[in-house]
């Protein structure tokens, strides 16, 4: 899911990606996201997400772990696109993961975990 900057407000991440339950969570100032960088996020649960902000002001969200290596990194790679879909580049071994949908671009068998975000 994602959302487009209008109006500056606070950037809010789903706690359940499928949204089963109505648990939001705030994450900061939608304006402190610098288009094009991520940064990850520090769950109540201790998991990590890596909430990025695309140079045309959609916000993306998805799990910090990169899947080939167990590192949480996904928050430091290179993002860009590929036929119109988002992606980040893993910082370590280059896989390509789908913000909208969190599938491995480099290996059909791999996604990782994508969470709504929403501005309030």
């Amino acid at each position: 899911m994602t959302t487009t900057l209008e109006t500056a407000g606070t950037l809010e991440l789903s706690l359940s990606p499928d949204l089963s339950g109505d648990s939001w969570m705030a994450v900061c100032e939608e304006a402190r996201l610098t288009p094009g960088r991520g940064v990850a996020a520090l769950l109540p649960d201790g998991r990590q997400v890596a909430v990025f902000r695309d140079r045309s002001g959609r916000t993306y969200a998805i799990d910090n772990r990169d899947p080939f290596t167990g590192a949480q990194v996904l928050s430091r790679g290179l993002v860009g696109s590929a036929g119109g879909r988002p992606f980040v580049a893993s910082p370590l071994l280059k896989q390509r993961f789908d913000l909208e949908t969190g599938r491995c671009l480099d290996d059909d068998g791999v996604a990782v975990a994508v969470y709504p975000v929403r501005t309030k």
